[in-house]
C-alpha cells in the first residue's frame, strides 16, 4: 500500500509539472540530424523557405537549420507531440521575427491562433509591440519577462516544457514565462485562439521573411497521466463513474423546450421532472465507469446550469446512430455515424452545429475527424458567450461559430443552461465527462 501511495504521489507531482531535478541531456532525442531536414515538413513555404548549412564561428563549425532572408513558412516536425521538454539554440539577425509552434496542426496559415506560438523575436525589432508579443511570449496571449535575450548575432539557449496546460519557458538559464492556459479567461482571447486548447500536435518554426538560425534541437517526451474518470487539472467531473448523481431526465415535449419549461408552475415543474426522472432510470445507467443509454427513452441533462465553459467528453455510437450534446439547453453539437450511403450530411462527420441555419454560421464540421463506428471519440467543446469551438479527436472541426437558438431564433443562445446528452433512438456510451467553468 505504501509503495502504491508513493507511485500515485509521483504521478500527481509529474502531472502538476513540479520537476525537482532538471532533465538529463541523455534522455533527449535529436530533432535535427545535422545534415538535412529529415523528419521535418515545410508547409506553405515562402521565398527560400528553410535550409541546412554549416556555420564556422570562432573556428568552430556548427550545423544549423536556417530560415532564409525573404523566406520562411511553417517548418513543422513530421511527428506530433503532447507533453514534452524541448531544448534548442537560436541566433537572430537584427530585427528578426520568427516563432516556435507547439501542439500545432499540420497546415498553412497563422498557427499563433490554430496552434500555440511562442514568439521568437529580436529585441531590436522595429515594429510597435504589445507586452504579449515580445520574445518568449505566448503570442497575443501571455507576456514573457524581458531582459534575458542576448543581442542579435549571439546564440541563445531556450527550454520549453509543455505539461498539460502548464507552459514554463527558460531562456539562457532565466525563467521568462510560466503560464497556466486555464488562467486565460478573456472571452475575446479565447474565441480567437482555439489552438490554446489542443492537447498535442507538431513542433515547428514559423518564418516571417527574416534570417534566423537554429541548432541543437532536441526533445524529451513526458509520460501523460491518464486516469479514467479523474479530471485534468482545472476541471471537475460531470460524471463520477459510479452513478448518475448530478444528472436528471429531460421532460417530454413540449417541456423539453427551456422556454416552455420555465413557464410551468412550481407544482407542474415538479410533476414533469418526476416523470422525466422515471424515464431516465428506465433507460440510462452507470456501469464500469461509463454512462450507457439503451436506445429508448429521452435525453439526459445536468441538474445545474452552466454559462461559459470548456467541456471534455468521450463518446461511442452504433452504426447509423445519432445523438448530440446540447449546450446551455440548446441543440446541438452533432454526433453520428459518418456514413454516406443514405445521409450526405452524416458523411461530413460529427461535431457540427446541426441546427444552425443563418448564412455565416456554419452548421457542418470543417473536416471529418470521426473514428470508425464502435471506437471511442473525444470532444473538446468551448462555449464562450454565443460562440463555440469544437475539437473532435484533437482536430478543430468548429471554429468560433455562433450557436443559434433553436427555441427562439430571434434571440442568442441562453446565457446559461443545462448540458444535455441527446437520446435519438440509438444506443450510446459516454465516459470521462469533465467541465471547466470560465468566469
Amino acid at each position: 500500500m505504501f509503495s502504491q501511495t508513493l507511485s500515485m504521489l509521483f504521478l500527481l507531482t509529474v502531472a502538476g509539472c513540479q520537476f525537482a531535478q532538471p532533465h538529463a541531456e541523455d534522455d533527449f532525442k535529436r530533432l535535427f540530424d545535422g545534415q538535412s531536414l529529415k523528419g521535418w515538413q515545410l508547409v506553405a513555404p515562402k521565398g527560400g523557405g528553410y535550409g541546412v548549412t554549416n556555420l564556422v564561428e570562432n573556428g568552430v563549425t556548427n550545423a544549423v537549420i536556417y530560415c532564409a532572408k525573404g523566406g520562411g513558412g511553417n517548418l513543422l516536425s513530421e511527428k506530433t507531440y503532447s507533453d514534452f521538454v524541448l531544448r534548442f539554440d537560436f541566433k537572430l539577425t537584427e530585427g528578426a521575427n520568427n516563432g516556435l509552434a507547439i501542439r500545432a496542426p499540420n497546415q498553412a496559415g497563422n498557427l499563433a491562433y490554430d496552434g500555440l506560438e511562442l514568439q521568437i523575436l529580436d529585441a531590436g525589432y522595429k515594429g510597435k509591440l504589445k507586452p504579449e508579443q515580445f520574445h518568449g511570449s505566448v503570442y497575443n496571449v501571455a507576456a514573457a519577462k524581458q531582459g534575458a535575450l542576448k543581442p542579435a548575432g549571439e546564440w541563445n539557449s531556450q527550454e520549453v516544457i509543455a505539461r498539460g496546460r502548464r507552459i514554463p519557458v527558460r531562456l539562457n538559464g532565466t525563467q521568462i514565462l510560466d503560464v497556466d492556459i486555464n488562467s486565460i479567461t478573456d472571452p475575446a482571447t479565447l474565441v480567437k485562439h482555439p489552438g490554446l486548447f489542443r492537447p498535442g500536435g507538431h513542433i515547428g518554426f514559423l518564418g516571417h521573411n527574416d534570417e534566423v538560425f537554429f541548432k541543437n534541437i532536441r526533445i524529451k517526451e513526458l509520460v501523460k497521466v491518464d486516469l479514467s474518470n479523474v479530471p485534468p487539472k482545472g476541471f471537475r467531473t460531470l460524471f463520477n463513474g459510479t452513478n448518475l448523481a448530478g444528472w436528471q431526465g429531460l421532460a417530454a415535449r413540449p417541456n423539453n423546450n427551456p422556454i416552455k419549461r420555465a413557464a410551468l408552475t412550481s407544482d407542474q415543474r415538479r410533476n414533469v421532472q418526476a416523470e422525466a426522472d422515471a424515464n431516465m432510470t428506465a433507460h440510462w445507467k452507470a456501469e464500469t465507469g461509463t454512462i450507457i443509454f439503451d436506445g429508448h427513452g429521452r435525453s439526459l441533462q445536468t441538474t445545474r446550469d452552466y454559462r461559459d465553459f470548456e467541456m471534455l467528453v468521450d463518446w461511442k455510437i452504433t452504426a447509423k446512430g445519432d445523438s448530440g450534446i446540447y449546450l446551455r439547453g440548446t441543440p446541438q453539437v452533432q454526433m453520428w455515424d459518418p456514413r454516406g450511403d443514405d445521409n450526405p450530411r452524416a458523411a461530413k462527420g460529427s461535431g457540427g452545429l446541426y441546427n444552425n441555419q443563418s448564412e455565416g454560421n456554419a452548421k457542418d464540421p470543417i473536416v471529418n475527424a470521426d473514428h470508425i463506428v464502435g471506437d471511442w471519440n473525444r470532444f473538446r467543446i468551448l462555449m464562450i458567450d454565443e460562440r463555440v469551438h469544437v475539437f473532435l479527436n484533437g482536430r478543430l472541426v468548429v471554429k468560433n461559430t455562433i450557436l443559434e437558438n433553436l427555441w427562439d431564433r430571434t434571440q442568442p443562445p441562453f446565457r446559461e443552461g443545462a448540458i444535455e446528452l441527446q437520446a435519438h433512438g440509438s444506443p450510446l456510451w459516454f465516459k470521462n465527462l469533465y467541465i471547466r467553468e470560465i468566469q
